[in-house]
């Protein structure tokens, strides 16, 4: 894997992909990075191998929607 990437070619160099959402198990990880690398491979041509998918843990009092903390719109029903 690691050889093939190194064999990229430039316009192919590490499209990168990055998800901010909630905490998920490890199978869900995995399920979610190779249905994004097989999506966007599909839809734009480049080699799955060229993919870099970042999932990063969002949790609602860190978020911000309209103005207000995402924690605060649950607690009140909003979101």
């Amino acid at each position: 894997m690691l050889q093939t990437f190194l064999n990229l070619k430039k316009e192919e160099a590490m499209p990168t992909i990055f998800f901010y959402g909630p905490k998920l198990d490890k199978e869900k990880r995995k399920e979610m990075i190779k249905s994004f690398t097989d999506t966007a491979s599909r839809l734009t041509g480049v080699r799955r191998e060229a993919f870099v998918i970042y999932l990063r843990e969002s949790n609602p009092e860190n978020v911000g929607v309209g103005g207000e903390l995402l924690e605060d719109l649950r607690a009140r029903g909003e979101r």
